[in-house]
């Protein structure tokens, strides 16, 4: 996406339930976070959604980006489509889907979860010519 503008302050957040550090090595990662005159105040009459969004002046974008060399910026993650299961356990549903789709077999993935239970439910679309291809081995 590219480096800041001049009235734009950038910094990473740290998200090590989805193990993104700003001292990743070789490059830090973390949630985009803003800070300027340009960013908006807020959400009109709409002060929950704002608190969500906005901590000690910075705004939390959402999105999971990498510093590169050049100092730009490349997104790499969503950070809110993150959720907790029952037990605790912290589930990153795109970064499931991420490894399941690299599978020749599988053409569409979702995952979903819900806090309230301790399981994933994944909807597989094949690819059924490469399913009729390894069947007929």
């Amino acid at each position: 996406m590219g480096g800041p503008l001049p009235c734009l302050k950038i910094r990473l957040r740290d998200l090590p339930e989805m193990e993104y550090t700003s001292n990743d090595t070789p490059y830090p990662r973390g949630e985009i976070c803003f800070r300027g005159p340009s960013i908006f105040q807020g959400y009109y009459k709409n002060d929950e959604k704002t608190k969500e969004a906005i901590h000690d002046g910075w705004l939390w974008s959402g999105d999971v980006g990498v510093v590169l060399p050049n100092g730009s910026i490349k997104i790499i993650d969503r950070a809110k489509n993150i959720f907790k299961l029952a037990q605790g356990e912290y589930i990153a549903p795109e970064k499931l889907e991420n490894v399941y789709i690299q599978s020749p077999y599988i053409q569409q993935i979702f995952v979903h979860g819900d806090s309230l239970e301790s399981f994933l439910v994944a909807i597989v679309v094949p690819d059924f010519d490469e399913v009729r291809k390894w069947n007929s081995h």
